[in-house]
């Protein structure tokens, strides 16, 4: 299907955030596979770039705060202009580290969500700072935990890492690398090692099992969270 976001569904190795969007796109490819005849909101959706992974779905619908052609509302993912529990499975992929009051958000995710229903969101633990238009909040895997319990009454919260602590750190590497050779003028040459710093990563988190789990002394650049409406 060619739709936009191709980069976010199948990420190149030589992308400095690899290791956050192939974690993300492999869980949401395995989410959407069991959404046919559902209804899908997608909160602050951009391109909706998963949109493919949902297609079976009875709808798919995106809101964004601005306007633009992928979009089917424009709001806020703190005030969503849809009714009270109207959607089956509700998307809200790296939006909870730009907003204000991700309390509010959260809330306002459980509102829209159907009995039943699930959230699925994802946001940083570790990462650069990237105002878009505000960057604002990280979270620990508890802390994430705790987030969502406090605000709005689910039935089931479960957060994992996207990936282990050595693609957090690979993930940190690449995006310096990247800024470096950016600034430099040089960002093509950059992709070969960006590349092997992912693949090594990668493959030692794979290895290792313990860099896969929260423990004290885990670094996660991303979080998974699944929440279930009672």
């Amino acid at each position: 299907m060619d739709w936009p976001g191709a980069d976010y569904r199948d990420p190149p190795r030589t992308l400095a955030s690899w290791s956050i969007r192939r974690p993300l796109a492999e869980w949401l490819r395995r989410e959407g596979a069991a959404s046919g005849g559902k209804r899908v909101l997608d909160v602050g959706c951009g391109v909706k770039p998963y949109y493919p992974f949902f297609a079976a779905a009875a709808e798919y619908v995106g809101v964004d705060v601005k306007e633009n052609v992928n979009a089917d509302i424009v709001g806020t993912a703190d005030a969503i202009p849809v009714e009270d529990g109207s959607y089956d499975v509700v998307l809200c992929t790296q939006v909870l580290e730009h907003v204000d009051d991700p309390a509010a958000v959260v809330r306002e995710l459980h509102r829209v969500t159907a009995p039943g229903g699930r959230v699925l969101a994802s946001t940083h633990g570790v990462m650069l700072y990237h105002p878009n238009p505000q960057d604002l909040w990280r979270w620990t895997h508890t802390g994430l935990q705790r987030l969502f319990e406090g605000a709005g009454g689910w039935a089931v919260v479960a957060v994992e890492p996207g990936a282990g602590s050595a693609e957090c750190l690979g993930m940190l590497t690449a995006n310096y690398l990247h800024l470096l050779a950016k600034r430099a003028h040089v960002a093509g040459a950059a992709r070969p090692v960006i590349g092997l710093v992912n693949a090594l990563a990668a493959a030692l988190d794979a290895r290792v099992a313990p860099l896969r789990e929260p423990a004290p002394g885990s670094l996660f650049a991303n979080l998974h969270v699944t929440a279930v409406k009672g």
